[in-house]
């Protein structure tokens, strides 16, 4: 499988401070990938780093085959949307348009003129004006319309209301059936994740705790739920990933390939959302038992 985006031991540090350390990752193309993690996971330095907005102090990164940011013909092939969706206040849509094109080679004019024209959006009105929705739907325009082979969103609905949340991921979700993109996707809203992603990264303490396609990770986790036991003494093909206990009762979530055949247990699904927040526990847990 081809890898939009490798890294080996790579890490950012800010003076004394280390914002991702020891990151080792592979990213397939052709997927819309969730980059799910806690504040401070080290999510957005590694976005940047893999944008060329950041040089890396340790380890390395290599992005669609080169070094991120290492001249024009590498900068083309990726486009990125900040978590502030950035656009300049005083200029208008069409001036955003300009600058795109004079900005980036492979700039798609008619793409950009259509899209702005299906948003409703005027191209006289100036950015600072817009709705917050609006806002990020311009600069996803201009990380589509520089045509690029991976595009990257750092969080780009955090701030959105539930509508325009929905209007940018359906508008995303439709650009990557019609050209084909890369996607990497930064979002603590993981239930959002769930209606655009296939395939999963959880990002913990600058750690990959858990990485693969999701119909996978789907199939391959269960929540166990019967009377109390020791996880211990599970089968040794199930991985425990998280456990609660009350007097009487166990809550378990395993990881396993195999058929959980003991009458004890019911068993149950997890949801996108469990399945992360169950490895974000488990790392919170294990940081606990090293204080």
């Amino acid at each position: 499988m081809t890898a939009v985006l490798q890294a080996r031991e790579l890490g950012k540090k800010y003076g004394k401070r280390w914002a991702l350390r020891d990151c080792t990752i592979d990213i397939p193309a052709g997927h819309v990938v969730g980059l799910v993690g806690p504040n401070g996971a080290g999510k957005t330095t590694l976005l940047k780093l893999a944008g060329g907005q950041l040089a890396p102090t340790s380890g390395d990164i290599t992005v669609l085959g080169g070094r991120p940011a290492s001249g024009p013909a590498q900068l083309a092939k990726v486009g990125f949307v900040a978590q502030d969706t950035p656009v300049y206040g005083g200029l208008s849509v069409a001036d955003h348009l300009r600058l795109g094109a004079r900005l980036n080679p492979g700039w798609d004019a008619a793409l950009a003129r259509e899209r702005i024209g299906q948003l409703g959006l005027d191209p006289a009105h100036r950015a600072g004006k817009l709705s917050g929705g609006q806002r990020a739907q311009l600069a996803l325009t201009l990380g589509l319309a520089k045509r690029p082979e991976l595009l990257i969103l750092d969080e780009p609905v955090a701030a959105l209301d539930p509508l325009a949340r929905r209007e940018f991921l359906q508008g995303l979700m439709e650009a990557v059936a019609e050209h084909e993109l890369s996607v990497v996707l930064s979002s603590h809203l993981i239930s959002d994740l769930e209606r655009t992603c296939d395939f999963l990264i959880v990002l913990v303490d600058s750690r990959v705790l858990v990485t693969g396609e999701v119909d996978k990770l789907l199939a391959t986790h269960h929540r166990l739920t019967g009377p109390r036991r020791d996880p211990a003494r599970l089968p040794a093909d199930q991985e425990v990933v998280s456990a609660r206990h009350t007097d009487r009762q166990s809550t378990i979530i395993v990881r396993t390939e195999a058929p959980i055949l003991d009458p004890a247990w019911t068993v149950s699904l997890l949801s996108l959302e469990d399945l992360a927040l169950a490895y974000m526990d488990k790392s919170a847990a294990d940081l606990e038992v090293q204080r």
